[in-house]
């Protein structure tokens, strides 16, 4: 089989334009960027109001491996299998963030021929957007900094800023810095370091936001910092939300792309899920339900990261009412949670696969506490046996769950068929009964139990003392009914990502409590996890290169 970009360079693309005549997107509301990419403008929604919603179906998995799952590439196949089925479908995907597409992940434009495409283009700087966010983000930096250089008017205490630098490259060297030396000319020296853009607040304000108004708002509203005297000091005290929103004018507009089978494709916006909310933008996931009758969208990581975010903050403040869920598994990840070695992955081993099941089943569990109906897409692999794929149809079967085997690697639309035609009888006969699975007026901590017990499976959550001060101030100062954004491995239910399959008789710690006020949510953040990736000792950069020609290799 041809490697993923080889199958993306051969692919038979339809100019932009006719994808978005498809959707019945005026002409004039069409910004191009080449012939394959296009901005939609804000100004489509005159058009797009007063449409009915289509169906919203969310795409989560189960606890990643290095086995991997393909949760992009089955949110892409279920969404042509769906046009190959006659109905008129549309998929919205996160962009791909330049420092996983360097280091080890590789980007996330799907893969075989369940792709986006142009493929390079998406997963390298695309249309701009996060180099805007990272732009919007360095500004408000810098005008921290002149802000202590010129005299500190609003008293800002240089031990108590919480307001980092930004940069979309994994690159630990950056982590913890010192700033402002070289003498009085160079600014105040200080303590700083460095998150992964996606991880930036501006990123998730970005997606977040309805509207350049709202934005402006969102901006307004970050913390950057303390006073002497503890109060909190904003982007709007700074007076440059407004430069920032301009910065974004652009980014805020959704990109319109299409699949390997010419099926139109929004990508917008980019945060991790296990490090932010972790699901494209709010006005892309909007503007697909007023496009399309089924409007197919994917969450980062596995459910208990990506999905409930979706659940618990986006579908929140959106007004989002999901009709259902495909969860994404596989016979390989299941062994992997049943105690086999990645090396061992390819020989048939079904006692494996059942006893890595209650992973599987935990998310099923977690799925329908939110009231959604589920499919289980079983993302089959070349090595998989029919033994070992029966025993994941069985156990989804022991669960009252639909389950199909998937094929969308390999087939494209064709072998998303089974899945889809499950998914649309489910949406006909089994109503969506969605709630999220905290109310916003419980106490913080309160919801970060519930988070742990609930979704995680743990015993209860306990706070350091650093991050109870922190909660007991957000709380007083009137942050209390905030959603929660938790920080943890994505390779775990737990927070130690050593532990898989279901594990049980845990507490989660949460070390810290970060306010994102733009955003509108309270980050948890636990165990080790970093807000600035390091790259591998082989990075996938190694492998890419690019001809005379302008054809790009090596990219995945």
């Amino acid at each position: 089989m041809l490697s993923d970009i080889e199958i993306a360079q051969a692919a038979s693309m339809k100019p932009i334009g006719e994808i978005a005549a498809a959707l019945g997107i005026d002409a004039r509301h069409v910004e191009n960027y080449g012939h394959y990419k296009a901005k939609i403008s804000l100004d489509a929604w005159k058009d797009l109001d007063a449409k009915p919603d289509g169906k919203l179906i969310l795409v989560t998995a189960i606890t990643p491996t290095p086995a991997g799952e393909g949760k992009t590439t089955t949110t892409i196949g279920v969404t042509q299998a769906l046009a190959k089925l006659g109905k008129k479908a549309i998929c919205m995907l996160r962009e791909p963030s330049l420092g996983p597409c360097m280091g080890v992940k590789g980007g996330a434009a799907g893969g075989g021929y369940s792709q986006v495409v142009p493929m390079e283009e998406i997963n390298l700087h695309f249309t701009g957007d996060f180099h805007a966010v990272s732009t919007a983000h360095a500004l408000l930096s810098a005008a921290l900094d002149n802000h202590l250089q010129q005299g500190n008017a609003l008293g800002i205490d240089p031990r108590r800023i919480v307001w980092r630098r930004a940069v979309d490259m994994n690159d630990r060297a950056l982590r913890n810095i010192v700033v402002g030396l070289g003498g009085k000319a160079h600014g105040v020296p200080r303590e700083d370091g460095f998150d992964i853009t996606v991880a930036s607040e501006v990123m998730a304000v970005l997606c977040l936001a309805k509207d350049i108004n709202d934005l402006k708002q969102r901006l307004s509203k970050i913390v950057v910092g303390y006073t002497y005297s503890g109060d909190p000091v904003t982007a709007g005290a700074l007076k440059v939300h407004g430069a920032m929103a301009a910065l974004l004018k652009e980014a805020i507009k959704p990109n319109l792309v299409q699949t390997l089978e010419n099926v139109p494709a929004i990508i917008h916006g980019g945060p991790f899920a296990n490090i932010a909310h972790g699901c494209n933008s709010l006005t892309a996931t909007r503007m697909g339900l007023k496009l399309a009758d089924y409007a197919v969208t994917e969450a980062g990581f596995g459910a208990d990261l990506g999905a409930e975010k979706f659940l618990d903050i986006k579908c929140r403040m959106g007004g989002l009412k999901p009709a259902a869920v495909v969860l994404v598994a596989t016979v390989r990840a299941l062994k992997m949670h049943g105690g086999v070695a990645k090396a061992n992955l390819s020989g048939e081993d079904v006692p494996a696969v059942v006893r890595g099941a209650g992973n599987l089943e935990k998310h099923i569990e977690n799925l329908q506490k939110f009231g959604l109906p589920i499919v289980v897409a079983v993302n089959e692999f070349p090595t998989d046996t029919p033994a070992e794929l029966a025993a994941v149809l069985e156990i989804c079967g022991r669960h009252g769950v639909e389950a199909a085997i998937s094929q969308v690697f390999g087939a494209g639309g064709n072998g998303g068929v089974a899945v889809a035609e499950k998914l649309l009888a489910l949406l006909e006969r089994t109503p969506s009964k969605y709630q999220p699975i905290y109310p916003l007026s419980a106490p913080l901590t309160e919801k970060v139990r519930i988070i742990a017990r609930e979704i995680y499976g743990a015993d209860d959550a306990v706070f350091t003392k650093e991050a109870e001060q922190s909660i007991e101030k957000l709380t007083s100062m009137g942050y209390g009914e905030l959603p929660i954004c938790m920080a943890k491995t994505q390779y775990s239910l737990s927070d130690d990502p050593s532990l898989l399959g279901r594990p049980q008789g845990f507490n989660v710690t949460v070390r810290q409590a970060k306010l994102s006020a733009g955003a509108g949510f309270v980050v948890m953040l636990t165990g080790e996890i970093m807000t600035m990736p390091g790259l591998p000792k082989l990075p996938a950069a190694e492998k890419i290169d690019i001809d005379n020609e302008g054809r790009i290799s090596g990219l995945f």
